[in-house]
């Protein structure tokens, strides 16, 4: 089921004008909540944000790559307090990909808008925006939105064949990994 997954996951920019469901968003919720992190720290925080006016305002936090939040129906701002665990932007972006599958897994597609180093325009930092529109603390840091909804297009699975193996090494770097079988 997972591997079925993972197969059929890409991300998805153009979304259907439909609400995501409550109890679909319970289910993000709990998919988040439930990613490991590290020593259990768990630093993260998370901003569910279904208000038009906001997910527009959200969708310039960059200069490139955030504009398609403005036309999706649910946006998960990701963050965490840093001095909870030096390890914070791993804890984060696992709950960021744990909410990307289960919004996969429940009919609905997503989309990861990286949101710290980034830049909102040559003096504010994305995070800075995006921390004034939510009113974030200044003691949690912003790692990612996911784009939640129901797809306005298809994409095709990646085909197995153009994957990147040669990328992959068997015990040591530079030796191929060949398949066991």
């Amino acid at each position: 089921m997972f591997s079925s997954l993972i197969q059929k996951r890409r991300s998805i920019r153009k979304f259907q004008k439909n609400p995501v469901e409550n109890e679909k968003i319970e289910i993000l919720i709990e998919a988040a909540l439930r990613s490991p992190s590290s020593r259990g720290y768990n630093p993260w925080e998370f901003i569910v944000v279904t208000e038009p006016d906001l997910l527009e305002r959200l969708s310039s936090a960059k200069i490139h790559g955030s504009q398609f939040l403005k036309n999706a129906p649910l946006g998960i701002v990701v963050c965490a307090d840093e001095d909870k665990c030096d390890v914070w932007v791993e804890d984060c972006s696992i709950a960021s990909t744990f909410i990307f599958l289960a919004s996969e897994s429940i009919g609905l597609r997503s989309c990861w808008i990286q949101i710290r180093e980034r830049m909102h325009n040559e003096t504010i930092t994305s995070e800075e925006y995006v921390s004034e529109v939510l009113g974030i603390p200044s003691r949690l840091k912003v790692e990612s939105i996911i784009a939640v909804g129901y797809p306005d297009e298809k994409k095709p699975p990646h085909k197995k064949e153009e994957l990147q193996y040669e990328k992959v090494f068997l015990n040591q770097y530079g030796k191929p990994y060949t398949s066991q079988t």
